[in-house]
């Protein structure tokens, strides 16, 4: 095996060692340890010291970015007309004042960009295309849990990220 650090050919005492024992390539190899450790290390303090709020954001936006994909090329849930080259991860109930519906798939639909920004989602005609497109008794389950007082984990936002981090990837696969 060659040594990483100087190419020699040297006889590996363990089946990973990657560096022979020359002390300059012992001191390589600590100091490329000790950088892999501080990694590691740094990496799950940023993981510890992360905020709830700004996990919400990712998961938010890991989320749209679902709700997007799985949207794509149909129309507008509220005026039903196509939705462009730009267009919205549209809540029916705003996931300021509804925290337990802010990931629910059945309340977050693709819209048009003016729909969802200048005609404030539009919400007379999204209720009419959401009820289309998911039934009435899925809606009024919606109503009843959009009602419902929800906080979020850290653990549970990493959760979410994870799942819909997973599901974009197949969606991008087909």
């Amino acid at each position: 095996m060659r040594c990483k650090n100087c190419k020699e050919i040297f006889e590996p005492k363990h089946f990973n060692q990657k560096y022979c024992f020359d002390s300059d390539c012992v001191a390589v190899w600590v100091e490329k340890s000790k950088k892999d450790n501080w990694k590691k290390l740094k990496k799950r303090m940023k993981a510890e010291l992360e905020t709830t709020q700004s996990l919400m954001k990712k998961c938010q936006s890991v989320f749209n970015r679902w709700v997007r994909l799985r949207d794509a090329g149909q129309p507008c849930i509220s005026c039903g007309g196509e939705l462009g080259e730009k267009y919205d991860a549209s809540h029916y109930f705003s996931s300021g004042g509804h925290k337990s519906v802010t990931f629910d798939p059945d309340n977050v639909h693709a819209s048009c960009v003016h729909c969802n920004r200048y005609l404030h989602g539009n919400l007379l005609n999204y209720q009419i295309g959401i009820e289309k497109k998911i039934g009435g008794e899925r809606l009024f389950e919606l109503h009843k849990k959009a009602h419902e007082t929800r906080k979020y984990s850290k653990d549970e936002l990493r959760d979410l990220i994870g799942f819909y981090g997973e599901l974009i990837k197949k969606l991008k696969k087909n």
